[in-house]
């Protein structure tokens, strides 16, 4: 990093992305068991009928906003629904948020699903970041430079340091992709998967980045990558494991700040993370 920055700083930051994150997630625990019906879900179509925003996400947004706001007024937040909230006399620091990822599990009563929440200096290093899964009662964070974390509500925090090393050659490594919702791109991704499926045996797909990458973290999964993700998909999960020791390879997209990124651009872009010996196995652009 070419900034340099104080550990009560970072603390202080950490303490209020978890705060965030836990708001968004109180919000999501919300709601009842069973599939929410169309109509209870208030559902928008994004991108396409299995990628819905509900009524959950844009309250989740909202409570994690209201933490931000008011602890941190000089910070600037982009988020995945109400998209980026400027100040004048702006600190330097910028919030990603994601209120939902996993939106089409937790409609579903699927688990895997989490509020996301990270920040980033003036040159986009990433300084703090938290997944909060409540169906799950998890909690992943991370501090630049002091490692990555896990909760579950029982015991202390457990550091995580990354997969297990050697399953490659054991052949029980497990593989974590996602696919796009754009039937095109989809059809791309299947018939890129049996290559990028060498090395593994065996693969999952769970439906949210963000814990995706989590799970890399706590040794889940060995590895996992994935085109087409938003900034706000990945800030807290690369993060995290990053700061569990784990190779990690964010895209370079242009800045929601710059208008970015394009479809295109998005879509062109992977997401990896994993333990060293897998850093051969995705593509690099």
């Amino acid at each position: 990093m070419s900034a340099q920055y104080s550990l009560d700083l970072l603390a202080g930051l950490l303490a209020t992305a978890r705060r965030a994150a836990a708001a968004g997630a109180a919000v999501l625990s919300g709601r009842e068991a069973g599939t929410l019906a169309v109509g209870d879900a208030e559902q928008e179509t994004k991108s396409s009928g299995s990628d819905w925003v509900t009524a959950f996400d844009l309250a989740a947004e909202k409570a994690v906003r209201d933490v931000l706001a008011s602890e941190r007024p000089r910070d600037v937040i982009t988020g995945e629904e109400d998209g980026t909230t400027t100040v004048e006399d702006p600190s330097g620091f910028r919030w990603s948020i994601d209120p939902l990822d996993g939106t089409t599990n937790f409609i579903r009563d699927i688990v895997y699903y989490a509020t996301s929440v990270a920040v980033a200096d003036a040159e986009g290093h990433w300084l703090a970041g938290v997944v909060s899964a409540p169906a799950l009662d998890r909690e992943y964070w991370a501090v630049r430079g002091g490692g990555a974390f896990r909760s579950d509500g029982r015991g202390a925090p457990r550091q995580l340091e990354g997969p297990t090393a050697g399953r490659a050659g054991a052949g029980s490594a497990l593989l974590a992709t996602g696919f796009s919702y754009d039937p095109g791109v989809r059809a791309e991704q299947a018939a890129f998967l049996p290559g990028l499926m060498d090395g593994f045996g065996d693969m999952r797909r769970l439906g949210s980045a963000a814990l995706d990458l989590c799970l890399v973290a706590d040794g889940t999964h060995d590895a996992y990558g994935e085109r087409g993700l938003n900034e706000h998909d990945f800030a807290a999960g690369a993060l995290i494991a990053e700061e569990a020791g784990c190779w990690v390879r964010r895209p370079a997209l242009t800045s929601p700040l710059d208008g970015g990124p394009s479809d295109a651009e998005r879509l062109a872009a992977w997401t990896c993370a994993g333990s060293i010996e897998f850093s051969g196995r995705f593509p690099i652009e």
